[in-house]
C-alpha cells in the first residue's frame, strides 16, 4: 500500500452488546480483510490503531 492509501482505511464495528458501560462487539478491517473480537472501546481502539500501523509497517517494507 502507498502512504496516500493508508490515510484512508475503512472499519466495519459491530456492537454484539453493552456490558459494563462499554461495548463488546466485532471490528473488521476492509482492506486488510481482518476480523477481531474487541471487548471494550479502548481495545476496539488499539485494534485498529494496530492495524493501521501494520499495514504502514508493510508498506516501509514493500519500498
Amino acid at each position: 500500500m502507498k502512504k496516500q492509501e493508508m490515510e484512508n482505511q475503512s472499519f466495519v464495528v459491530t456492537i454484539r452488546s453493552k456490558e459494563n458501560h462499554t461495548w463488546q462487539g466485532t471490528v473488521s478491517w476492509v482492506e486488510g480483510k481482518k476480523q477481531e473480537n474487541f471487548r471494550s472501546v479502548l481495545e476496539l481502539l488499539k485494534l485498529m490503531d494496530s492495524a493501521v500501523s501494520v499495514g504502514a509497517e508493510d508498506n516501509i517494507s514493500e519500498e
